[in-house]
């Protein structure tokens, strides 16, 4: 059986809660990442911040304000105050199948994955799981 060990992704790109917003957006651009999970100094996991919550804290475009200005503004808003707490987790021998439900059936964009102690060890995505379908159906091409 296919365990979350099997493909989540390890090597992570994180924040903690007093990193400022216009940091997520340029690390999120840069690595072209959709979710960064936010950590403590011993590396737990606290809290998430994605995509969706980035253009949630951001001024409308409408507003006519110009990047540098915004950038300013995110400048100073940090992470903490717009990062999602509660999240749902799940450990490196969760059986695949069943991160899978969970992502599907209640919408999620991603799984961090964590030790018993919280330690964040990866992080599951919807893409991960895009490139293992990928890779299925590849080798039902091949026979």
């Amino acid at each position: 059986m296919l365990k979350v060990d099997d493909l989540m992704t390890k090597e992570l790109f994180t924040l903690n809660k007093d990193d400022n917003l216009k940091m997520a957006r340029s690390l999120m651009d840069l690595q072209r990442i959709r979710h960064i999970p936010i950590v403590n100094e011993n590396r737990e996991f606290i809290g998430l911040i994605t995509h969706r919550d980035i253009l949630r804290a951001t001024i409308s475009q409408l507003a006519d304000i110009d990047p540098a200005t915004q950038g300013e503004i995110d400048s100073g808003i940090p992470i903490g105050e717009i990062m999602q707490t509660g999240i749902k987790t799940v450990n490196k021998d969760t059986l695949l199948k069943d991160a899978a439900y969970l992502l599907l059936n209640h919408k999620y964009g991603c799984l961090p994955v964590v030790n018993d102690k919280n330690g964040l060890e990866g992080i599951l995505t919807e893409a991960d799981f895009l490139k293992l379908t990928i890779s299925l159906m590849e080798a039902l091409e091949n026979g």
